[in-house]
């Protein structure tokens, strides 16, 4: 209970302070704005309500984006893992890539891959699917390398073959790395999706951010973020959840 009771008092407390000082102007006149700038959680909830149904399509694209984007890069992610688990001489090649490409700015890459693949769903997917792609390949490798070695002498005692070995004794324990690496990846993801949209979109919440900042709809953008945090949390709990049921062991 105490887990729960204290963030959420610390939550309530936080909103609390956030719509005295909206209220009385104090936040707008130390920031030197107006006051319409500066949204109460009130007028953030009525926004929420009041577009609540331009908000829920939007957020339908958004997290198409973010799923197809997590398993592309899980799919091609565990493959990379396995293959440089397997073979050294790809882990001597490719390693040192991967690791190159995290230095690439997303936000470079993200308008060079909607003129290449126009507007459409494509661009978004491949934006999520690199950024997701590294902490998912390297925690997956790095569950690969930690197998116990008694436990892989002890198959080889009994005739296994590699395959057999990889499947009973190498995978299970790169299960845990793999959640880790999805649980990281479920966090960042909105923002992969939302850099994408803002590169080119024609909707989801990035776009739907944008079109708000042009017409000065403080409210709704607020709204927008508290609507792309839930999706993270969401999308969080659920990653905890399949993983209580999967890796039963731990």
């Amino acid at each position: 209970m105490r887990r729960v009771l204290l963030p959420a008092a610390l939550i309530a407390l936080l909103i609390g302070l956030w719509q005295l000082a909206a209220s009385t102007g104090a936040i707008a006149e130390l920031l030197s704005l107006e006051p319409y700038l500066v949204p109460s959680p009130t007028e953030i909830a009525r926004s929420l309500w009041e577009n609540r149904d331009l908000l829920a399509e939007n957020a339908w694209v958004t997290l198409r984006e973010i799923f197809l984007g997590i398993l592309a890069a899980t799919v091609v992610g565990v493959g990379f893992a396995v293959a440089m688990h397997r073979w050294r001489l790809v882990r001597d090649a490719a390693y040192p890539l991967i690791v190159a490409s995290q230095t690439i700015p997303l936000v470079v890459i993200a308008p060079i891959l909607v003129v290449w693949f126009d507007y459409g769903l494509t661009p978004k997917i491949v934006i999520v699917a690199l950024f997701c792609f590294f902490p998912i390949t390297v925690n997956v490798l790095d569950g690969l390398r930690s197998v116990d070695p008694e436990a892989i002498k002890l198959m080889r005692s009994l005739d296994a073959s590699r395959w057999q070995r990889f499947w009973r004794a190498e995978a299970p324990a790169a299960l845990p790395n793999l959640f880790t690496g999805v649980k990281i990846s479920v966090v960042f993801a909105p923002i992969a999706a939302v850099f994408a949209e803002w590169a080119g979109s024609s909707a989801g919440l990035g776009h739907l951010i944008q079109s708000d900042a042009a017409y000065l709809e403080v409210a709704r953008q607020f709204a927008t973020v508290v609507v792309l945090s839930a999706m993270a949390l969401v999308l969080m709990g659920l990653t905890v959840l399949a993983e209580r049921r999967v890796v039963t062991w731990r």
